[in-house]
């Protein structure tokens, strides 16, 4: 009798710590994870959408503030892909082209034959200096050929506005030479910088001032119709000769005498791999060859 009471008793035992075993290994619920308040997270980033598309939308902004202001908007010229192709102006016997490093290295002697619109190319402006520390790593090849294949040539410098114009106007002068037949000295004035019109008319006054006092000729201004209007139009700086630029359309809207129209940046002839600008001469061949510099023996 005690064996089978003491086995009941055990059996009980064993069953209880069976059942407080069995509690023990349920499996326990995870807790909940509390909500972000509304806020979707990007696993991969682990930060808000919202955040992510604003970043992508300022960026896209960013991009096209930087496409426009580089390639559309400079010097107020017409763009390509807005305007079509490049068109070449009717009734207009003088055509030249403006040259720099960018057009790599000439063939003159095709560039000697090529034609725009079946007339001869007759003048070539080459790009000469820029601020006071940089000369075209083409142009003295370029300024020899250029008198050795029989164009008439010009050259131009590129104006910086926060470097002071009588140091601009001395560094051009170093470093180009220029001679009786060659075209008057031009000066590409094409962003203001920090200047306002007036300092910048001032600074501008400056270098042509010196240039001219050396050659004996009113020096070339080259800049586009918008700039010209805003920032170099007065009494004294309208006497000088303009050299417009103006991409894409078929007659020039500006109103004020000019001698030569950049019409394309993307003009195509024998010679030169690549596009190159192209330009007109607003006169007669005999008129182009007065405006040059004289020859002081005579």
């Amino acid at each position: 009798m005690t064996t089978q009471k003491e086995s009941k008793t055990t059996l009980r035992v064993r069953k209880a710590s069976s059942s407080a075993n069995a509690s023990k290994t349920k499996v326990r619920r995870k807790p909940r994870r509390k909500r972000s308040g509304g806020k979707r997270l990007l696993p991969f980033l682990k930060v808000p959408a919202w955040k992510v598309w604003l970043g992508a939308v300022l960026v896209a902004v960013a991009y096209i503030l930087f496409f426009y202001y580089f390639f559309v908007d400079p010097f107020s010229f017409r763009w390509k892909a807005l305007y079509g192709d490049e068109g070449y102006p009717s009734g207009y016997d003088v055509h030249g082209i403006d040259i720099s490093r960018y057009q790599g290295n000439i063939d003159w002697e095709m560039l000697r034959n090529a034609s725009i619109q079946s007339s001869p190319v007759r003048f070539v402006f080459i790009k000469g200096t820029e601020g006071v520390s940089i000369v075209d790593e083409n142009f003295n090849l370029n300024f020899y050929q250029a008198k050795k294949n029989d164009f008439i040539r010009g050259v131009y410098h590129f104006y910086t506005p926060d470097v002071d114009a009588t140091r601009q106007a001395q560094f051009f002068m170093k470093q180009v030479h220029l001679e009786p037949g060659d075209l008057p000295p031009v000066l590409d004035v094409e962003k203001a910088g920090d200047l306002s019109k007036e300092d910048l008319q001032r600074e501008v006054k400056k270098w042509l001032s010196l240039v001219e006092e050396r050659y004996k000729v009113k020096p070339i201004i080259y800049s586009g119709y918008k700039f010209k209007m805003k920032y170099l139009s007065d009494s004294l700086l309208n006497t000088y000769p303009f050299w417009i630029a103006h991409y894409y359309v078929d007659k020039l809207s500006y109103k004020g005498p000019w001698h030569f129209w950049q019409y394309t940046d993307s003009g195509k002839l024998k010679g030169i791999k690549g596009n190159v600008d192209c330009n007109l001469f607003h006169g007669s061949l005999k008129e182009l060859e007065a405006m040059t510099i004289p020859d002081e023996s005579d």
